[in-house]
């Protein structure tokens, strides 16, 4: 890969329905977890590039789900596309 390039990657990360899902916030989960909220925050925003198996661990048993409940694969939509 050049210097030119992005690097991109088609995982997304769904923390936003689950905190909603559990009323809790970023702050709270940051807390829980041991994580900054800074980290939780690059996470959230589908910016991460990779995730400690120990970090995946400790959201997946805060916020009580599988890690197939927080993640997913499937080709990155644009905003027109969403709409469809």
């Amino acid at each position: 890969m050049s210097d030119g390039e992005t690097e991109t990657h088609e995982i997304h990360v769904h923390l936003d329905r689950l905190l909603a899902e559990r009323d809790m916030t970023l702050a709270e989960l940051a807390v829980r977890v041991g994580v900054t909220n800074v980290n939780l925050s690059i996470l959230k925003n589908n910016r991460a590039k990779a995730i400690r198996f120990t970090t995946l661990t400790s959201i997946c048993r805060v916020l009580g789900c599988q890690p197939g409940d927080l993640l997913s694969y499937g080709p990155v939509r644009n905003d027109a596309q969403a709409g469809s």
